[in-house]
């Protein structure tokens, strides 16, 4: 099959607590599980681009390891830099050589982007743009991390949304931590399978 015979998949690929949450009430993400059997080298080399809002790109955006993280965290960072990463923001404009800022006309832009060639795209958040996402109907692909703990507040994943969404689950996987990732799509004619690399729910 030649390349690029359908358009990037906007993937929301993020961990949630049972409860629905994504951070803390103080932004604490403690309670994330991150090890190598949820394989999440393997969904990096599936994409080459990076959406975040501001206040996500400034906290993680530019990251550095510190110098106690193992190498398989500092690797994991290295990969997640080497990517090309867009930032949504209303009122920072600058476009330097880390990222390209976005302010308007989201949609357009994102479907532009959408139609490049090259991999599918990861939409990291935070909270305010994944509403923002998708509301405008441009997340292609849900992949939520759903971590055994019920943290009772915090800042919610699904805030402010507009309309029901009808998702289609492809795929579920559940690891020795208690996490279960449950992946969906967003709409019926996002249901094929050209990469080979989602199995079917088991």
């Amino acid at each position: 099959m030649s390349n690029n015979v359908r358009p990037r998949k906007i993937i929301l690929d993020l961990a949630v607590t049972l409860d629905g949450f994504i951070e803390g009430e103080n932004g604490e993400i403690d309670w994330c599980v991150m090890d190598s059997e949820m394989g999440f080298t393997h969904f990096l080399n599936q994409i080459d681009t990076i959406l975040y809002g501001r206040k996500s790109y400034d906290l993680w955006g530019q990251y550095t390891p510190k110098m106690e993280d193992t190498d398989d965290e500092k690797e994991l960072w290295e990969l997640v830099h080497s990517k090309e990463k867009y930032v949504f923001s209303r009122t920072q404009k600058r476009t330097d050589h880390t990222a390209i800022f976005i302010n308007e006309n989201i949609s357009e832009e994102v479907n532009k982007l959408k139609n490049k060639p090259g991999k599918d795209i990861w939409l990291y958040g935070g909270a305010d743009l994944i509403t923002t996402f998708i509301n405008l109907g441009l997340v292609d692909e849900f992949r939520l991390s759903v971590h055994p703990v019920v943290l009772g507040e915090g800042k919610p994943l699904f805030k402010d949304i507009k309309q029901r969404l009808n998702l289609k689950m492809v795929n579920t996987k559940t690891f020795s931590s208690g996490v279960v990732q449950i992946i969906y799509h967003a709409n019926s004619d996002v249901n094929s399978n050209p990469d080979g690399d989602e199995g079917r729910s088991h």
